[in-house]
């Protein structure tokens, strides 16, 4: 696809088709590609714990869920065949500012303006979603509720060190008129000259 037929197909998709699988050869496209986001200091400061079977999905949804049936929301989301858990690495961050190049030896997390480690790791997760629409795929980036966080980390191995920035759901399109578009899509987009100033705030950029 063209890259501006990927930017304009991609949508938030909570539906798939739980017979066809994602394959390992385009996970690992997928992943080839998110590596090559940008970083600051060229840290890399990003981990993804791929879930492709499911044994493993069905431990991430165990460790994410309440006891009480699922909505409409989770039961979608379940049928997704593939994950991927975006986790960030804050440590790798600060260890690689305070080497000699760049020197702020106190590692100290207050000169960073943002969380860049955070930051970083939604630039490659957003690369991983594009790509999913240029492989065929549909996608869905979500959150893991803070109360839950301890539950998936035990549950995978990860590191106390490692935040949990998103989740990425692939899988196939379902059959046409399945998937339920979010209700907030009802707000509308914000066009250009809304959220775009053209050399000081409050004036619109117009091409």
């Amino acid at each position: 696809m063209e890259f501006e037929d990927v930017v304009r197909s991609r949508r938030m998709v909570r539906t798939y088709d739980p017979a066809r699988p994602v394959s390992r050869d385009v996970l690992a496209r997928l992943l080839d590609l998110a590596v090559r986001a940008p970083s600051a200091g060229f840290s890399q400061g990003w981990d993804f714990v791929v879930l492709s079977e499911a044994g493993q999905v069905d431990r991430f949804w165990a460790a994410t869920s309440g006891d009480g049936a699922p909505d409409r929301w989770l039961e979608g989301m379940r049928t997704a065949p593939a994950l991927i858990l975006c986790l960030s690495d804050r440590d790798a961050y600060l260890d690689r500012y305070a080497e000699p190049d760049k020197g702020w030896t106190d590692r100290d997390e207050a000169r960073w303006p943002v969380p860049y480690w955070d930051v970083d790791t939604g630039m490659a997760s957003m690369i991983i979603l594009l790509a999913a629409v240029d492989a065929g795929l549909a996608g869905c980036f979500f959150g893991v509720p803070p109360q839950r966080r301890e539950q998936v980390l035990e549950a995978f191995a990860i590191p106390a060190g490692r935040r949990i920035v998103g989740v990425i759901s692939l899988g196939h399109p379902p059959a046409p008129g399945t998937d339920r578009k979010s209700p907030s899509l009802r707000r509308g987009r914000r066009g250009v000259p809304e959220v775009a100033h053209d050399g000081v705030f409050g004036e619109p950029f117009q091409a």
